[in-house]
């Protein structure tokens, strides 16, 4: 069944103690009746509460092999309820911390068997790697290893396995949640997300988060964000209840009170990106507020002493939020830029130069609508570029054409509009630098010679030039981008001279049957991929590369062209037309609809 990824929810905590009778019937995470329900995709998984049972008796050893699957799930007491499957030598020596591997449907094949003894072997297709503090690793390869079993008082035992852990996918999904860390971006503007799996109780649930942020980011991330819950900042004493009460912190009503010691040494910036870390993280993992936050023993902020700080208070620094008035959808067409209403099927240009000119051939529009960005055709003969980069006011009259190459990828903008970031000719990666107060531009080149350089300690592929497709995350902080037809997602990493470079690859939708051809930022923790061929063309994923997931595409005419995304509205352009598809919609309804006066000759344009 189709179904919109989790991301898509928006997390609202009323403000103030006096609104806790009413979350009870609401809910911090639930979404309000207006905004875009769970879309596509949707992983919400709660842990189980008990772990695999024992090991039936008299069971079978293939069967008790596919149980003991079933049982590496669960990670509490180090696999406890695993080592039950074990001999007592091996469950002794049994190194479960040797590593996570997450298996698709695992055949257990017998290779030989005696009254009391037996060796299978385990294959399946390898989905990924899942490190000690969560990370996950997305993977496309084959799996195999083997297992011993011999007879313990007539009941069947492993005796001889690899240290790690192999986990069956379903399990794995049953057991763990995909849980977000916040931490603030470079510039201090926006929390970035950092994914996490986790498989605890609820009520250690509050205790696991604030400690893997004081753990920090995963390492590939930490050059782009900053982590204001570090030395010299430390956890001082336990967690409570908003009341002090030390029994189910995290279960229910009754928020969470930190207090962190240090903390009082900050600046007020300082403090308030503090407290955005903890209380999105928090509240991202159904922990309900108010969130009291003290400092040094002292309130964090005297503005929210006697009510702890909400959501709202944080909204700024949500990644979610969406600070600009809505821009509305745009269109490329017949080689302008028009404006479209989509409920009265009407386009209009744009005023200026991008609404008369009949070249150009990919459009970028600044979160706020005030800036474009447009690679036209240059009208010069070869040798000369056939591309130039055009960057101008919404309204046409202060163009700047600032780069030339044979082609480009669609411009993609900061969320600040402070930049538009594009490839010119596969290869070299720019940024196109926007001075609001002068209204200058300046052209940097992007360093992306880490990008085809593996990382140590892993055998992940790296991007193969040329790059087709870049889009810039909200919070600045990750590039999506197609390469040599595979998806990656790379770090911003911004340097003290005012230049950046791509770093960190990691490989996500590893197991595309064909090549993308369009990426954009879903929301703030996921992507949708468009590609080639007519089974399952449109697909989403999560910045981690977990849970590759098929969107409907019924109405849809391969080949596809560009995907352009929001959060509760995506736009294609395929072979015949621009299509719609509105989470809105009742799951029964929920089709792709033609927007009207677009053709094939059309394609979509959101601000980003």
């Amino acid at each position: 069944m189709s179904r919109w990824p989790s991301g898509v929810r928006r997390l609202w905590v009323t403000l103030g103690l006096i609104m806790v009778a009413a979350l009870a019937l609401g809910s911090c995470a639930n979404l309000p009746d207006n905004s875009a329900p769970q879309a596509l995709g949707t992983i919400v998984r709660e842990p189980t509460s008990t772990g695999p049972a024992p090991p039936v008796k008299g069971r079978d050893p293939d069967l008790l092999v596919r149980d003991f699957l079933e049982a590496t799930a669960d990670p509490a007491n180090r696999h406890e309820a695993a080592r039950q499957y074990l001999t007592p030598p091996t469950s002794l020596t049994w190194d479960d911390a040797a590593g996570t591997v997450i298996v698709d449907s695992p055949d257990t094949l017998r290779l030989s068997r005696t009254a009391d003894t037996a060796t299978y072997q385990i294959r399946g297709r390898k989905l990924g790697e899942l490190g000690a503090d969560g990370e996950f690793r997305a993977a496309d390869k084959s799996y195999e290893t083997q297992i011993t079993m011999t007879k313990v008082d007539d009941e069947w035992r492993i005796d001889q396995l690899n240290g790690g852990v192999v986990i069956e996918k379903n399990a794995f999904y049953k057991t763990y949640r995909r849980y977000s860390l916040y931490f603030a971006n470079s510039s201090g503007n926006s929390m970035v997300p950092d994914l996490r799996w986790i498989a605890t109780s609820k009520d250690q649930l509050t205790g696991r988060l604030v400690s893997l942020l004081s753990q920090g980011p995963q390492p590939e991330l930490t050059p782009a964000v900053r982590n204001l819950l570090a030395a010299p900042v430390t956890l001082r004493g336990g967690i409570t209840k908003a009341n002090g009460e030390t029994d189910n912190v995290g279960v229910g009503l009754g928020g969470v009170q930190i207090d962190l010691d240090g903390a009082s040494t900050l600046d007020p910036r300082g403090k308030e990106l503090l407290a955005a870390q903890v209380v999105l993280t928090l509240a991202g993992a159904d922990i309900l507020g108010p969130y009291v936050l003290l400092a040094d023993g002292k309130p964090l902020d005297e503005r929210y002493t006697n009510t702890g700080y909400s959501v709202g208070d944080v909204a700024a620094l949500n990644p979610m939020t969406d600070e600009h008035a809505p821009v509305g959808l745009h269109a490329l067409h017949d080689g302008s830029l028009v404006s479209v209403d989509v409920n009265k099927g009407d386009i209009a240009p744009t005023p200026g130069y991008f609404g008369t000119a009949r070249n150009l051939q990919s459009v970028g529009l600044s979160e706020d609508g005030q800036l474009v960005a447009a690679v036209a055709d240059s009208g010069q003969p070869a040798p000369a570029p056939a591309r130039t980069l055009v960057i101008g006011s919404y309204d046409g009259t202060a163009t700047f054409s600032v780069a030339q190459g044979n082609s480009f990828t669609r411009p993609s903008w900061t969320s600040d509009g402070g930049a538009v970031w594009t490839v010119i000719d596969g290869d070299r990666v720019i940024r196109a630098v926007h001075d609001r107060a002068t209204g200058n531009v300046s052209v940097q080149d992007v360093d992306s010679s880490a990008l085809t350089v593996g990382q140590p300690n892993t055998t992940d592929p790296v991007p193969r030039m040329p790059i087709t497709d870049l889009r810039i995350s909200r919070d600045g902080a990750r590039a999506a981008i197609i390469a040599s037809g595979k998806v990656f997602m790379a770090v911003v990493v911004p340097h003290p001279d005012g230049h950046y470079s791509l770093e960190s690859p990691i490989p996500v939708a590893v197991d595309l049957s064909t090549n993308p051809v369009s990426i954009d930022w879903f929301t703030y923790d996921s992507l949708v991929v468009a590609r080639e061929g007519n089974v399952d063309p449109v697909q989403s994923v999560f910045i981690d590369g977990a849970d590759l997931s098929s969107l409907v595409w019924q109405n849809l005419t391969p080949p596809l062209r560009v995907v352009s995304a929001s959060p509760d509205t995506l736009y294609i352009a395929d072979s015949r037309a621009v299509m719609q598809l509105q989470s809105s919609d009742p799951a029964a309804d929920r089709v792709w609809r033609e927007v009207q006066g677009l053709g094939a000759n059309s394609a979509p344009v959101l601000p980003g």
